[in-house]
């Protein structure tokens, strides 16, 4: 490579990157980011060039093994040709819409999770644990950041709020709108660190993408008034280089966030009803009904949130349920299907 680590480094590269090097692709073979995930083709970046490259020849089902943004490809020194995919240090996806157990890539070598939300009605505890669940378990840090604090009679109660999901969770309540306002953003947007974006529709994320970037990169539209939700503006992912020297990686507002493998995720977020539960008198305590459980007991004392509980056992039945295998998950609900027939079957007989 003639371009120098210390120039890639400012892309994101790290040692993590150039000990997956072999001797051949040292001299033969060009690093670049992939900024934004075309169908037909990737755009990459590369101190020396940007352009558009051909989509990595992958098998069918292999959806991990597609390059998505912020992943780093090799190509060929002299044709540019797309060679292969480099491993990555995190990885976010979630569950596609759908019935199947199809994944859907996020991103890629992201440093730390901007979680946006709003100080208004768009704030809502369990979206965000979502968020939490997808950054702990890919082993990103999260931050959350509530929006449009400046238009909000008490952000405090708002970031109060946010800090009670998980011990030792950053909460930053700023106004998008101003340079000053995001100030406390930066530390993380230093040079090659990369930072995602995410959250629902409306709730600044474009505004916020624009003030740290400088410049108009996203649209931007108003609230509506009725309800204090925004209108959706990004229509796609992709990586924008900031004048701190890092990456940005905006997304569009996910209306459905389906967790797929993320049990160590659930575990960390909810390491207080965890530890709870190593003191149930039963190992296998569904936390209902069962004698000496030591979770429903918290909540009876008022020292763990009932609601927060009920948040517990939504998220952990339904990454049990989509990381089934598509086969187990079949034959799972066509044993429900089976047992609901031979129950109506037997109450139609008791009424005959």
């Amino acid at each position: 490579m003639n371009t120098s680590s210390q120039d890639l480094a400012g892309f994101g590269w790290s040692n993590f990157f150039q000990s997956q090097l072999t001797a051949d692709e040292l001299t033969g073979s060009v690093p670049v980011r992939v900024t934004v995930a075309h169908r037909n083709g990737l755009d990459v970046a590369h101190p020396d060039f940007a352009e558009r490259v051909p989509l990595l020849t992958t098998e069918p089902h292999d959806e991990e093994g597609r390059a998505t943004v912020g992943d780093w490809i090799l190509l060929d020194a002299e044709s540019h040709a797309p060679q292969r995919l480099l491993d990555r240090k995190t990885l976010f996806k979630r569950k596609a819409a759908g019935a199947d157990r199809r994944v859907q890539l996020i991103a890629a070598n992201v440093d730390t999770l901007l979680v946006v939300s709003s100080c208004n009605q768009d704030f809502n505890p369990a979206r965000l644990e979502r968020y939490l669940v997808l950054a702990r378990d890919a082993g990103v840090m999260p931050v959350v950041v509530l929006t449009k604090a400046d238009l909000a009679e008490d952000p405090e109660t708002y970031r109060r709020q946010a800090e009670k999901l998980m011990p030792g969770l950053l909460v930053e309540c700023i106004n998008a709108r101003s340079r000053e306002g995001v100030a406390s953003l930066r530390p993380w947007c230093g040079n090659g660190q990369t930072v995602a974006l995410v959250g629902s529709s409306g709730v600044g994320k474009s505004t916020l993408v624009n003030t740290l970037a400088g410049e108009a990169i996203q649209e931007t539209q108003g609230i509506r008034a009725s309800d204090a939700h925004g209108r959706h503006t990004t229509s796609g992912r992709s990586l924008h280089r900031l004048d701190t020297g890092g990456w940005l990686l905006d997304t569009p507002g996910m209306r459905e966030l389906q967790l797929l493998d993320a049990e160590a995720g659930v575990e960390d977020l909810f390491t207080d009803v965890f530890e709870l539960a190593t003191e149930c008198r039963f190992s296998d305590c569904g936390h209902e009904t069962e004698p000496g459980c030591a979770v429903r007991a918290a909540v009876e004392a008022g020292t763990l949130d009932p609601e927060r509980l009920k948040r517990f056992r939504k998220l952990v039945a339904e990454e049990a349920y989509n990381s089934l295998s598509l086969a187990d998950r079949r034959a799972r609900d066509k044993g429900f299907g089976k047992m609901i027939k031979a129950v109506v079957k037997e109450k139609k007989g008791r009424w005959e």
